[in-house]
Formats: structure tokens, sequence, C-alpha cells
């Protein structure tokens, strides 16, 4: 039997008596059924890494049944979930690694180093499978940026991630953000990263090899962070602000001597095994590693480095420190290995070795203090199958008739109030605080479709994006899941991209509740038949549950990561408009749909109805035909219609080409304003040259894609008139000043 270490904590006893368990997020069931799996009663440290081991942030125990439902398989995916990050061939012998993982409880309490610590840990997911991070980007949700609170959230989640990145020598190229009142109090702050791979060194986090050592890599053990998993596994209260001893500290600059030292570690070939101590650190580090090889796995605590006097094996096992990472190698490579870090100044210490018993074991000062299976730690938490219920507001949304406000006839007063809308703006304010240039190879920056960054010694590119419309996902979850990975797809191609796969970021509010978990079963849904038909593997994530607020849950936000190929490098394409007299055409039919619009929200001050409707047929047969024409040299320019519509996409497209635009084109018996602002899928606005303007209209319309030539580039002004009448006339230095001066103003 473990021994109990300090008088200090509970005996099994209290444990079970006082339910000191529930403390920790266990349930009563949950506790029965760790004890019939001990055999006996677990003490203060065994309860304490089953917590985090079967938190919804290590375990998805609310989760899986939904996770099962995406397609993780295809003919390039090489790495699906369950490691670290997913990994897709890219051609010769090359792969693009990526994932995408949440921050949002240490952020809501500590948002600099909630923020910072999100992309350190990410980081750490990639190159830990042997990859070297080539980009960084986020997708951010908070609540109304009038708000003092909001907006002291919004500064320093930002200072955090220019921080973290700008240090370590990592560009951040793009992302997202979006405000909203469903976001207060519980910001989104979802990290990804990018990197590039050779197929020989993709690493897996097992440890292999009975009697190998176990190493320990990076800087010493604190108590930061400790039960960051649990923390992260539970609704924020107004008990949280004091919680701020589960988010973690982060160095950067200590990351990059980790990262370095361990792809020089890679490279040297004698690396059996490698995972990165994320969420629950050592206890979740050493169980996965030891569960994926079938192994059990022996840990002596003292030899764990540690920066404070005193620490319990309960708080080095739960502490989240960041940037260690744990590897097994031979013996016979241990002093090799240690070279390489003593080099490198980072501390490598040897803290177990790899048994063949199946059981997480724990030594503290000559003692056994935790003795667990671990398959029970790993496999065999409960999977819930969680009660779903259709919501009230759903229903009652489907009576809503979103032409029943008033005709807007100020067209040009309607535009400026959505290019002034946070959400809408410029996000210079936001990445012009991160280096998106570093390393050279930012090849499109923040601000365009998609990202993307070259390939050096190579022909090829990536893009990349994060996208999802909360507003759409909650007026309907399924139908906004589809959105949300279609329109990834759209940014992916509208920048001249074969899109690859996605990595996905469930942000959802408590699965306690049957309204919300429909929503969760209904996003997945939409998500995973996107996937399919788009042909778009999911290929890891994650998920994050319990976000709520005083109101109530957050909007459903599943964030969409995609990354997609660029074959050519002369085939990268931005939504800017390029020259004069270049012809506009608009690919797609545009219906009567506001609801969960840009314009319902900023011009009536609701988000109401049924989203857009998307037909995924028809969204495929545009994005093949786009991305033909792409490469068929054809396209000057290409931008896709999201939030705003018609109006924003080619007010956007004028500001980032600083040239105007005339455009006229039918209303096709929409209300004027409807026209204009309605945020009808699947439609795209390409450019070309007026001597092949013809030729791309022609086989657009062959791939029975609806389009029209609606105008051409040139002026200084945005013109656009339906039906031959005026709709808007405005200069496009002044939309310019709107939309640039937004997010400033308001941070001022």
């Amino acid at each position: 039997m473990a021994q109990q270490v300090s008088a200090k904590e509970p005996t099994a006893e209290q444990i079970k008596e006082q339910k000191i368990y529930s403390q920790f997020g266990v349930s009563d069931s949950e506790y029965e059924l760790i004890t019939s799996f001990m055999g006996r009663l677990p003490n203060y440290t065994e309860i304490g890494v089953f917590s985090v081991m079967w938190s919804e942030h290590c375990a998805y125990k609310n989760s899986k049944p939904l996770l099962r439902r995406f397609p993780v398989t295809g003919p390039r995916v090489l790495m699906g979930p369950g490691e670290g990050a997913g990994i897709v061939d890219i051609g010769d012998n090359q792969a693009v690694v990526f994932k995408i993982e949440s921050h949002n409880h240490p952020s809501a309490v500590e948002p600099y180093q909630g923020a910072a610590t999100g992309v350190g840990g990410i980081i750490r997911d990639i190159f830990s499978m042997g990859a070297r991070p080539v980009a960084l980007m986020n997708s951010l949700r908070f609540g109304k940026l009038e708000s003092d609170r909001v907006k002291y959230l919004f500064e320093h989640v930002v200072s955090g991630i220019a921080g973290y990145g700008n240090c370590i020598g990592i560009p951040t190229v793009g992302g997202e953000i979006m405000f909203d009142d469903s976001y207060d109090g519980n910001p989104l702050v979802n990290a990804m990263c990018v990197g590039l791979i050779d197929h020989d060194k993709i690493q897996r986090g097992v440890a292999k090899g009975v009697g190998n050592p176990v190493f320990y890599v990076g800087p010493p053990t604190g108590r930061d962070g400790i039960h960051g998993a649990t923390f992260a596994s539970v609704e924020l209260s107004e008990e949280s602000e004091a919680k701020r001893t589960a988010v973690q500290v982060g160095d950067p600059f200590m990351e990059k001597l980790v990262m370095e030292s361990c792809l020089e570690l890679i490279d040297s070939g004698i690396v059996l095994g490698i995972q990165d101590m994320g969420a629950a650190g050592l206890t979740c580090s050493s169980a996965e590693m030891a569960s994926k090889a079938g192994n059990g796995l022996e840990l002596y605590l003292d030899q764990v480095p540690q920066r404070e006097e005193g620490m319990t094996p309960y708080e080095m096992m739960l502490s989240e420190s960041q940037e260690r990472m744990l590897f097994v190698v031979e013996p016979k490579d241990e002093a090799q290995a240690q070279e390489i870090f003593d080099r490198w100044g980072v501390i490598c210490r040897k803290v177990g070795k790899v048994t063949d018993d199946g059981r997480l074991k724990l030594f503290h000062h000559g003692e056994v203090v935790g003795d667990m299976p671990v398959t029970a730690l790993v496999d065999e938490c409960p999977v819930y199958d969680k009660p779903s219920t259709v919501p009230a507001y759903y229903e009652e949304n489907a009576a809503v008739d979103t032409l029943r406000y008033e005709e807007v006839t100020d067209l040009g007063g309607a535009l400026r109030s959505i290019l002034g809308s946070p959400t809408v703006a410029s996000k210079a304010w936001v990445y012009n605080q991160y280096d998106y240039m570093v390393r050279t190879s930012t090849a499109v920056r923040p601000g365009s479709d998609a990202a993307v960054v070259t390939i050096q010694g190579t022909r090829k590119g990536l893009a990349m994006t994060t996208d999802c419309n909360g507003r759409y996902v909650y007026l309907d979850p399924e139908v906004g899941g589809r959105i949300a990975v279609s329109e990834a797809a759209r940014n992916i191609v509208c920048s001249g991209a074969e899109p690859l796969a996605i990595t996905d970021n469930l942000n959802f509010g408590s699965p306690e509740k049957p309204d919300i978990f429909w929503q969760m079963e209904r996003a997945v849904d939409g998500m995973a038949e996107a996937c399919r038909v788009l042909d778009t593997p999911v290929i890891g994530g994650n998920v994050s549950l319990y976000n709520e607020n005083a109101s109530g849950a957050i909007y459903p936000t599943p964030v969409v990561g995609m990354v997609g190929l660029i074959a050519d490098t002369d085939h990268i394409t931005t939504q800017a408009f390029k020259q004069e007299g270049d012809a506009i055409l608009l690919l797609g039919t545009t219906k009567a749909e506001l609801g969960g619009s840009e314009f319902q929200y900023a011009v009536h001050g609701v988000t109401e109805g049924r989203p857009p409707e998307l037909d995924l047929a028809v969204e495929r047969k545009l994005l093949d035909v786009v991305l033909g024409a792409i490469r068929g040299g054809l396209v000057r320019s290409a931008h896709d219609l999201s939030e705003g519509g018609l109006a924003a996409a080619l007010a956007e497209s004028c500001i980032s080409g600083g040239i105007g635009a005339n455009v006229n084109l039918s209303a096709n018996g929409l209300r004027r304003d409807v026209a204009l602002f309605s945020e009808s899928q699947s439609r795209i606005i390409l450019t070309a040259a007026p001597d092949r303007a013809e030729e791309l209209k022609a086989a657009i319309a062959a791939a029975g894609v609806p389009v029209e030539v609606i105008g051409t580039v040139g002026g200084d002004r945005l013109r656009v008139n339906l039906d031959d009448v005026a709709a808007l006339d405005e200069p496009v230095p002044a939309l310019k000043s709107v939309w640039e001066d937004a997010i400033p103003c308001l941070m001022k």
C-alpha cells in the first residue's frame, strides 16, 4: 500500500469520510470506481492524480462519444488524434504538424500569463512531435469592448500572446477575434501552432523499453498551475479569482532553449519517446507515455528539480509549471542526451525508468507514495453520454422574421456601422504587437483571408486560418458547425491553397445542462458532415467546456483551425483589389438571410432567427472551381463573403488594395439592405484582368456555379448601384478610417 507523505495532508479515510475528493471534481461514483481499481482507499496524492487524469480537460469524459463522430483518416493523414498534434503529408518527404488548444479559464483570471502559457503549451505540442514550429495563430472571444473589464482582458491577453511568441521567435501570422456580450466574463483564448517535419523525424509520446531511463527536461517544478486541468474543467465563479495559483507562469526564453535542445535530441535519432508536460504536468505525461507503450513507469520524485522547498509528491505531480518535457532513451544513450542539454544550458535529470508491471509508482524519501494502475488512469475513466434537450430559444427562433425591421435606407451609414464594429474592424491594433515577419517566411501577413508562410527551399507554401461564427452556431448548431468548416475552407482556397485537414477547439458551456449538450451534439454533426464532403479530416484538437458567466453559457464556439497546401508560390492570392480596370465577379447566390449577421447585430442590436443555409455540395463545387481558376492564372484577387456580406467584402478589398470599385448589380427582388448585407454562404468575389474575365466567368459557369460580372476596379470611391440606382457611394479613405480607427478609439 502507498504510504502517506505529509501529516498536513488528510488521510485516505478522511478523504472518503469528508468527501474531500469532491473538491477536485471527482463524483461519488467516480471515487467508488477509483477505489475498486486500486483495491483500497487512495491517498491524497493518488486521488489528486486520478482527479486530473479523469478531468474533462484530460479524459474528455463528456465529449468522447461526440468526438468519435469526426472523420479522422485520409490519404494524407500520417497521424490523427491521440498524440500531441496531428500530422499531414505535403509531399517530398515533408509533413505539416498542427494543433489548436484553449486557455480560457486561466486567461479569465490572469489574462497575460493565461494567454502566454497557452501559446507556450501549443508550441511544445508541436516540437514534441519532432517538428520545427513555423507559425502561430489564435482565435479570441471577448465581451463588448465598451466595458473596462473587457478592455483589460483584451489588452493583457494580446500582450501575453505577443510577449511569448515574439520572444521565442515564431511569427504570429493571423487569427480572428469576435466581440459579443455572450463572452462577457468568460473570454475564449484559443492558440494554434503549425510546424514542419520530415517523415523520418516524427516522434510519439511512448515510454518504450523496459528498464530504459526516463528524463525530465526544463526548469525546476514549482507550485504554479497546480490543478490547472481541474480548474479548466469547472465553471468560473466569483471564487475563481482566488485560483490564480492554478494559472501557470511562462518563460519564453527558457522555452526557446528547451525547444532547440529537444529538436537537436530528436535529430540525433536516440529518442524512443518524448512528450511535453502540459495539462496535469508530470502526471499526464508519465501516465500517457506508459499507457501508449503498454508499460509501467517508476518516478523518483526526489530527483525532480524543484524551485521551492518542501514540495510534496502531490504538488510535484500536479504542478503545471511550464517549459518542461519528459523523454525516454536507452541506457547507452544517456550520456549523449545529457551532453546536448548541458550544452544548451537546460536542466536534464533522470527521474524514473520504464517497467513492465503496468503501474505508475511514485517514490519519495525512500517510500512508495503512489501506486496506481496505468490503464485505470488513462483508459478506464468513465465516459458519459449526457442527456440532450432541444433548447426553448432554438424553437422560438424558428418563428422569427429577420426582415421584420424597417428597411434601412442609409446604406452608407449601415456599412460604416459594420466596418466600425470591433468584430469586423481592422485588427491592426492587435497584430502590430505581434512579430509576424520573424524567420522571413511570411508571404501573406495578417489581414487577408488566410495567412501564408512559404516552405524554404521549395516552391510550396502553407495557408492557415481560424474560423467560427458563434452566433450562427447558437442559432442553429448543426448549420453553424457546417459553416465554420466551410468558411475556413473558403479562406484557404481564396489564398490559393488546397484545404488539407482541420484541428478544432470545441468551446461550449456546461455539458451537465441538456440544452448545452444538445448544442455540442448538433455542432459536431455539422462539422463532421462538412469535413467529409470537403475532404478535410479532423487530425486533433481540444475540448473546452464549462464556459459560463453570470448570464449563462457562452455562444457555442467550435473554432476550426485549417491548414492548406499551396502547390506553387505563384498561386498565392490575397483579397486586395489589384489594378485599375480589373473585372469584379460575384460567385454564388444572395438570399434574404440576415439571421446571426453582423448587420443584424451592429445595426439592430439583436441576434435572432436562423443562420444562413449551407449546401455542402454547392460549397464543394465553388471551392474546386475557384482553386482551379487560381492555379490556372485567371484570378487577381479573391475574398470570401462572411461578416457584413457583399458590402463589407467589397469595402475590405478596396481598403486592402487602396483603390475603389464601381459595381452595378441586380437586387434580384431583395430589399436593398438585404442585398448588400445578407450573409448567404458559398459566395466569393474574384477579380480578373479585363482580357481574362470572360474566360474566368465561362469556367465558373461550366462548373455549375452561379457567377456574374458585377463591376470594375478603379477610382477612389466604392460605388454600388442596385438595379441602376445608387446604393453606396463612399470614399475609400473615409471607409478605411472608420475601419482602422474603431478598435484604437475604443481602447483609449
